[in-house]
């Protein structure tokens, strides 16, 4: 199965994408995890995201699209896998579209993480992380409205959208529940 998992920054694409990379037997493919391996590993990509990444901005598309291309290149991708994190705008889910195309592929769905605004800054700010001050938060927040909704008009074919919260098993659950419902 090939997923998208879509939502502001702290709805919980990274746990649910890990259970669901665990339940549907597909790696997880997290940006922000490819973003911190390449900053970490000092990578021409990952020099590039950094200054984004700690002013809470989004990483440009070439940067984005490299890191994720060289990803789904990936012996364990080539059956599925869980995007969290990418595409987050229509040109990059353009160019998503075109990375699987050339390989016969297509996604499966896409799943919206519907989570309340003030719910996410609470989760955010009780990760503790450096990057995560209220500010940043809100930024990200502003962000993910202005470029990332039109993404959920892109997708209104393949989309799935899902309560985030609750308990993380639970929310998994209607994850699953809702890709099964799904016709086709």
């Amino acid at each position: 199965m090939r997923l998208v998992l879509v939502g502001p920054p702290g709805a919980g694409k990274g746990t649910q994408g890990a259970r669901l990379a665990e339940r549907l037997d597909v790696p997880h493919i997290s940006t922000g995890d490819l973003f911190r391996f390449n900053v970490d590993n000092e990578s021409r990509l990952g020099m590039e995201a950094r200054k984004y990444m700690v002013a809470g901005e989004l990483v440009p598309d070439s940067v984005t699209l490299g890191m994720v291309r060289n990803r789904l290149c990936h012996d364990d991708a080539a059956r599925g896998f869980i995007l969290d994190g990418f595409p987050r705008t229509v040109p990059q889910a353009d160019s998503l579209t075109h990375i699987l195309a050339r390989s016969g592929t297509s996604l499966d769905a896409v799943v919206q993480l519907k989570v309340d605004a003030n719910v996410v800054l609470q989760r955010m700010l009780a990760r503790g992380r450096s990057d995560d001050d209220e500010v940043v938060i809100r930024n990200r927040q502003q962000i993910y409205r202005e470029e990332t909704t039109p993404l959920l008009l892109h997708y209104v074919d393949a989309l799935v959208s899902v309560d985030a919260v609750g308990a993380v098993a639970d929310v998994t659950d209607r994850i699953l529940a809702a890709l099964k419902a799904r016709p086709g």
